[in-house]
């Protein structure tokens, strides 16, 4: 499973950042790697320098192996906020699609 972190212009891409949230995503879909085989996160400030609640957004795309690609985004006030908020989705969201299509 590769994972790609993509910023805008007004973010910073921190080495350090990139490294722990790349951690982050690969422990939390860790079980479903076998399924995944790209992760990509894209992350931008809706307002540049302006400021305000909610306008950092993070968009993770998931790519599954014989499967369409999955995306979901999630916006909060801080970039650590707004990746923590989408890895939670993203990993419900591939849950639902790798248990539906379980045989049993």
């Amino acid at each position: 499973m590769t994972i790609l972190i993509n910023t805008d212009n007004t973010l910073t891409g921190e080495k350090r950042s990139s490294d722990f949230f790349t951690f982050q995503i690969a422990q939390a879909l860790h079980r479903f790697e076998s399924h995944i085989t790209r992760i990509e996160v894209h992350l931008k400030d809706e307002n540049g320098n302006k400021g305000g609640s909610n306008d950092i957004s993070c968009l993770l795309e998931a790519r599954l192996e014989g499967r369409p690609p999955v995306a979901i985004t999630n916006q909060a006030d801080s970039i650590e906020l707004a990746v923590t908020g989408a890895i939670d989705k993203i990993k419900t969201t591939v849950e639902t699609i790798i248990g539906k299509n379980k045989k049993y």
